[in-house]
């Protein structure tokens, strides 16, 4: 069992709280969603940031909708992590993004912002000084930085990078994903900033990992068993150790897939687990 001490430290929640098949009640109103959903989990993942500029009125509404404990890591904007292949990073959307999470900020409710760079940003000078461009930006806030290249993670790199992240005071976010290509990154457990650690759950389908899919759904289509989950808990308990808070992110988001793998992951971790209707048949799901 894990230390209760350390138990507290570590949040469990989804990426995104829109997608989930038979979560909600039936005739729950969508705006009424993030106040259901904050009943069973104390953390989401915005991923609604990434594709488009969202209004500050947006981050205030959610702000008022979920509990005061209750806290946000938020997906920066597509430009703003080179997925734009057609216009590269701007200061103007630097300063509109950061001016729209503000009312989220004056809650105490934003935890994070993360920078999830595409397979192309690889282990480069001028991608690494990038990373001291955004904390430039956001000296305030708190960053997570999540590789999708190799280069970065493997061999006399992993180390490197470790160090610009501890330097520049960013988190490391630690993946669990299928290790195929270079588009992959190898699971490292590491702590770069003493008051954050992040793990993104992503599946293990290898797949659908490159394929071009008609939604992130179907890419990530990867129900984990339980004993696949408690793999992770020895690495947990030793980051939740290094750190003042864990967040622990399903986005496997397949239905329901995310908040059931996120359901087990609170009572593997011997958290309290509310209940919901889960259908007998998994084929409707």
């Amino acid at each position: 069992m894990m230390n209760p001490d350390v138990v507290t430290k570590i949040r469990v929640g989804t990426c995104n709280w829109a997608d989930h098949t038979d979560f909600y009640p039936p005739k729950l109103r969508p705006n009424e969603r993030l106040t259901y959903y904050s009943q069973h989990f104390s953390l989401v993942e915005v991923d609604s940031t990434f594709y488009h500029l969202q209004p500050a009125h947006n981050f205030a509404r959610w702000a008022e909708r979920t509990p005061a404990s209750f806290v946000f890591d938020v997906k920066a904007y597509r430009e703003l992590t080179w997925h734009d292949r057609e216009n590269e990073p701007a200061a103007s959307t630097f300063e509109r993004f950061g001016a729209a999470l503000r009312p989220l900020q004056e809650a105490g409710k934003l935890r994070a912002i993360l920078f999830q760079f595409p397979p192309w940003f690889t282990n480069q000078p001028k991608n690494r000084e990038y990373l001291s461009t955004c904390k430039e930006f956001f000296p305030n806030q708190t960053l997570a930085i999540e590789f999708r290249h190799r280069s970065w993670l493997t061999g006399e790199s992993r180390d490197e990078t470790l160090a610009l992240l501890r330097d520049l005071q960013l988190v490391h976010v630690m993946v669990d994903e299928p290790q195929i290509g270079t588009g992959s990154v190898p699971r490292v457990v590491a702590v770069t900033n003493p008051n954050l650690a992040i793990v993104r759950f992503h599946g293990r389908n290898r797949q659908t990992w490159y394929a071009r899919t008609e939604s992130s759904g179907d890419r990530f289509n990867y129900l984990y068993q339980p004993s696949e989950l408690q793999e992770w808990l020895p690495a947990l308990e030793d980051v939740a150790a290094q750190t003042a808070e864990v967040h622990v992110l399903l986005n496997n988001n397949r239905a329901n897939y995310a908040v059931r793998n996120a359901k087990d992951f609170q009572a593997l971790l011997g958290q309290h687990v509310v209940p919901y209707d889960v259908p007998s048949d998994p084929t409707l799901c």
